[in-house]
């Protein structure tokens, strides 16, 4: 098919919108870079835009140095990967069911899940909630309440309903029985959808702090955003740094850290979506099957 010159000026132009719209999003995240690679005299004399200025090393020295942000560093990449694992399992294990029409109260449970889209109790019952049930400063806090979400179990379950039922009745007439169709037929083929809900759940995972903010007090078990969310709204950061001398007594090396912590929080999620890219396009489209 040719396309005429008026379609072709249309995706020029709308080319150059996406181009826009990317560099928008882009510059914030190069002034934090920034920031965190320019000297406090730089920053305090606000010549730092979009590149280093008197590029230095101190802001990162500094944030790796200390022990508890590579703590929660390490203990936000283990959640991260436990959760992930775990709510994917609860997700295939809701949503499976549900596309068999022999499941007694199937629409009943429909209408209960949904519901819990729309309608929830709020903070302070899910705090007394979460007290009763003896999870206040645990770490299965993190874990357990969240681990299913609603969107996207009826993602996987509006995949699971395009797999055609013919595939799932010549198993089971060799003998299989549903959990064997699930292992054999229904995630070899849902890779893709999987891999989409496992990124959702992942960086869902990684850049929440509110359940931590509400419901930890013990630092060994801040995540790395909760960690980063004090460092931004405490000042103490820049206190200490003008002690140690990394600063040099200028104020404004605090925000050179906070930029340093931001980057180093960011990277490590930001370096999986290349990695699941490919998988997006194919889990959207939940409709197609390949056999």
């Amino acid at each position: 098919m040719i396309k005429s010159v008026g379609s072709k000026v249309i995706d020029w132009v709308f080319a150059f919108i996406c181009l826009i719209v990317v560099l928008i999003c882009f510059l914030p995240i190069m002034n934090v870079f920034a920031q965190s690679l320019s000297s406090p005299l730089a920053i305090v004399s606000r010549r730092v835009a979009f590149w280093p200025v008197e590029p230095t090393l101190d802001a990162y020295r500094y944030v790796f140095g200390d022990p508890t942000f590579s703590r929660s560093m390490i203990w936000t990449a283990i959640l991260t990967v436990i959760c992930t694992l775990f709510s994917l399992a609860m997700t295939i294990l809701c949503a499976y069911p549900l596309i068999y029409d022999t499941l007694k109260g199937s629409k009943l449970i429909n209408t209960l899940i949904i519901f819990t889209m729309y309608f929830s109790a709020g903070t302070i019952p899910n705090y007394i909630l979460i007290k009763d049930l003896g999870l206040l400063n645990n770490p299965l806090v993190l874990i357990i309440p969240g681990c299913l979400s609603v969107f996207n179990m009826i993602i996987l379950r509006s995949f699971f309903y395009g797999v055609p039922v013919s595939l799932r009745e010549s198993a089971e007439l060799d003998g299989a029985n549903p959990f064997s169709v699930l292992i054999n037929v229904y995630l070899p083929l849902s890779a893709p959808v999987m891999a989409t809900l496992a990124l959702f759940y992942a960086v869902g995972r990684w850049n929440g702090f509110s359940d931590a903010l509400l419901y930890l007090t013990q630092p060994d078990f801040f995540p790395i955003q909760l960690k980063l969310y004090n460092i931004i709204n405490n000042f103490s950061s820049i206190e200490v740094a003008a002690q140690e001398g990394i600063s040099g007594g200028v104020p404004a090396a605090g925000e050179g850290m906070k930029a340093a912590a931001v980057m180093i929080a960011t990277i490590p999620i930001v370096m999986v979506y290349p990695w699941l890219q490919r998988f997006f396009i194919k889990g959207v489209s939940i409709g197609a099957v390949k056999g």
